[in-house]
Order: C-alpha cells, then sequence, then structure tokens
C-alpha cells in the first residue's frame, strides 16, 4: 500500500521487493494519490476499499511504503482486523532475517529498540485501550515503566556494539599497520556488489537477487599490478534508509568512511531515470556517513544484460552526471582491467622510495618486512649493504624512513609518475 502526492514517481515496485525479501506474498496492491490523513495514513474511503480487499483476498498483513505513526497502525489494525507496518519495520524485518553476525544482529535490536523508545508512551497508551494485532504485549505497562525498560535494553546493547567496536578498530590498526590502501564497494542493494567482490577477489560470498543480501562487511587482500589493496563488501543503500538504521550500522559503515576509494557500483540494465536517482541516492547516503570526500569510481554493472547500442547510448547521458564511469559485467568479469586501471588512477598518490642499510642482524627481518608491505622494485645486496627501491603510499613511505634511520641507514623518496 502506497499513498503518495501528485507528480510522485510511485516506488510500488520497490515495496514489491522488499516485501518479497522479507518472505511475503503479495495478494494485491492499493495506491492513492493524496495528503497524508492523520487518521489512517491514506483516506477513510480507501481505508473501506482496504478492508474489503483484505476480507476478499485473505492477506494476514498490509504493508505501507510511507511511515505510520503508532496511532496509524493501530487504527489501521482496528480497521482491517490485521496488523500494518510500514516501510521501515518491513526493512527490520529483512535485516533481521538476513542478519549472521553478533554485530548485525545487536545493529538491528538497537535500531528496533530505538523506534520503540520515541514512540513507548503512544504505544502504551494504545496498548491499553481494545487490542489489536500488533498492540499487544505491554500487559500493564505504565509509559514511563516501559521507557526505563526499553532504556536499559538500549544501554546493554550499546555496552555490546561497544566491545565489538573497540575490536574493529584493532583490525583497522592492524591493517594499517600492514601499508595497504582501502577500497570499499558500495551502491544501491542488488546492483551486484557482492558479485564484484568475488570477481575481484576470486571469493565465494553470498550472492543473491535479493535486497540486502550483505549486512555486514567482508574485506579480503587483493592485488592490482604489484599493488596490495584491502577489498571490503559493505552493506547496500536503499532509498529512504532510516536515519535509525543508519546510526545502528553506523559501525559497520565506518569501513567506507576509512576508505582511500569507494567503487560506486550502480546496475546499468535499470532504466536511465532509475540509475540516476539511485546514484543519487548513494551519494547522498555517502554523505550522511561523512564519507563525501573520498575518491569514487562508478563501476556500471550488469552490460551483459545490455546491446552496444543501448550501452553506447546510455553511457553519453550519464558520463556527465556520475563519477568516473566504468562498464562492466561482474558476472561474466567483463572489462574487470578497466576498472582496476581507474582504481590505480584515482590512487595514483603513490611514491617511489629508495633507501640503504647496512647488513646486520636486523636488516633481514625489515627486508621481509618490506616486501611484505611494499611493492619492491629491485634490492640489490652488496658485501655490507643492501640498496632498495619500492613503491607505497606516502604515510608508509614515512614509516620506512624512521626504520631505515633508526638502522643507520639512508633514504630519499620522490613522486610517482604512473
Amino acid at each position: 500500500m502506497q499513498r503518495r502526492r501528485n507528480q510522485e514517481a510511485s516506488s510500488l515496485p520497490e515495496l514489491r521487493r522488499l516485501a518479497e525479501a522479507a518472505g511475503y506474498t503479495i495478494v494485491a496492491e492499493l495506491e492513492q494519490t493524496r495528503e497524508p490523513d492523520a487518521r489512517y495514513q491514506i483516506g477513510a474511503g480507501k481505508v473501506e476499499e482496504l478492508t474489503a480487499l483484505v476480507k476478499e483476498t485473505g492477506a494476514e498483513k498490509i504493508l505501507f511504503d510511507n511511515p505510520l505513526k503508532p496511532v496509524q497502525s493501530y487504527n489501521l489494525a482496528k480497521a482491517t482486523g490485521v496488523e500494518a507496518i510500514d516501510r521501515f519495520h518491513l526493512i527490520l524485518e529483512i535485516f533481521t532475517r538476513r542478519a549472521t553476525t553478533t554485530e548485525a544482529k545487536l545493529q538491528i535490536q538497537l535500531a528496533t529498540m530505538k523506534y520503540e523508545l520515541a514512540h513507548a508512551k503512544e504505544r502504551v497508551r494504545l496498548a491499553k485501550m481494545k487490542e489489536q494485532p500488533g498492540f499487544m504485549g505491554l500487559g500493564a505497562y505504565e509509559a514511563d515503566v516501559y521507557q526505563e525498560a526499553v532504556k536499559r535494553q538500549v544501554h546493554t546493547i550499546q555496552k555490546k556494539l561497544t566491545k565489538i567496536r573497540e575490536k574493529r578498530l584493532l583490525h583497522r590498526e592492524r591493517r594499517t599497520e600492514l601499508g595497504f590502501s582501502a577500497v570499499s564497494l558500495a551502491g544501491y542493494t542488488s546492483a551486484g556488489k557482492s558479485s564484484l567482490f568475488n570477481a575481484l577477489t576470486t571469493e565465494t560470498s553470498q550472492v543473491s537477487g535479493a535486497l540486502f543480501t550483505t549486512l555486514s562487511t567482508t574485506t579480503r587482500l587483493i592485488e592490482i599490478s604489484k599493488r596490495k589493496f584491502l577489498l571490503t563488501d559493505t552493506v547496500g543503500f536503499i532509498d529512504r534508509l532510516p536515519l535509525t538504521l543508519i546510526e545502528a550500522f553506523q559501525s559497520t559503515l565506518e569501513e567506507t568512511i576509512y576508505s582511500d576509494l569507494i567503487i560506486l557500483v550502480l546496475d546499468v540494465s535499470e532504466p536511465l531515470e532509475m540509475i540516476e536517482r539511485k546514484n543519487s541516492i548513494c551519494l547522498e547516503t555517502i554523505e550522511r556517513i561523512g564519507a563525501s570526500g573520498i575518491p569514487v569510481v562508478t563501476a556500471l554493472n550488469k552490460i551483459d544484460l545490455l546491446t552496444d547500442a543501448e550501452l553506447e547510448q546510455k553511457l553519453e547521458i550519464l558520463k556527465t552526471k556520475i563519477k568516473n564511469p566504468v562498464l562492466l559485467s561482474a558476472l561474466r568479469h567483463t572489462n574487470l582491467e578497466s576498472l582496476k586501471q581507474a582504481v590505480l588512477k584515482n590512487l595514483e598518490d603513490y611514491v617511489q622510495a629508495s633507501f640503504t642499510v647496512p647488513l646486520t642482524n636486523q636488516t633481514m627481518p625489515f627486508m621481509s618486512w618490506i616486501h611484505e608491505r611494499a611493492d619492491v622494485q629491485k634490492a640489490d645486496y652488496s658485501d655490507n649493504s643492501v640498496q632498495v627501491i619500492f613503491d607505497s603510499t606516502p604515510w608508509f613511505a614515512e614509516k620506512v624512513r624512521k626504520r631505515v634511520e633508526e638502522l643507520d641507514g639512508k633514504f630519499r623518496t620522490s613522486r610517482k609518475n604512473q
């Protein structure tokens, strides 16, 4: 069910996909163009139509694309005899089904509890009235007692997430010590991020046409032209992703914030208007999580579903509207090399450095450390010293400089031309 204003594009197709991802079977759809009604969200006449449709189809739940206030959900349940939930709760249901890690499960609980906290007084008031679907189980709770109980749950969950966050920070610091640049995959849900992740890493992460397949981050080491990168697959974005969910998944989305480059994945086989809309939504979400200053390469995925003529026409229109476009098919591994070159081009702040250190007991462990973490171009050994030329990020080169000075060596650096 959707209530929309004039000139506003229908989002029922996406609501249908969300419902299917949550495991529902759609038996009917309704849409109304009007301003929101305070009592039901939709008009009273539409409620009568909806009630008749529920009885006719035997529907067990009503799904609204628009946000519902507790009183609206209550009134709809009273009128129709079945529970009515909105887009936020539907996405929560999907996240609950998809969550596999402890962190993801806790984040979902946190989002749920924060919603409950914001609507506690209203829910308790409605629950004390005649029971309706979705408003049972609060018993004789007073609003303040219920609020305190929810607050305690929120506090407990936040403490658990803080511990996980601290562990994630340690992992990130260890990865930073290795000296590798970080690249994050971001994009609209079901655009093919996990397929691209698999193609770039030769992994077999779960791939599905359903929405929100990935709810937690996966990071793997990849190599492009002898340079090593940490590639991370992240949770997909979606239109009107509730702020509560963005806040709850902040620690997961932080992997994007701490990246050196974002590969933004879009489904180029979709209509132009939809591609442009989803691109805007993704860029807005990236800005909301504080990652807007990070370079972006846009992977226009699923080119295998279009003809060459269709691709040429779309790219001509899109190339001025999206950041650094690259056409590819993650499924068919088509044009992956073009994407890799775009990644290198946008991370071309590598420097070429050289150093000479005397041969001591500490030199060989140091050399092993360099070979593991930088792109060593040349290493010449003499009787009493070793001379090395390597490429790396500027900050890692600075770390090497300090180690070289500790070993009484000499260090030189210059900007690398690519």
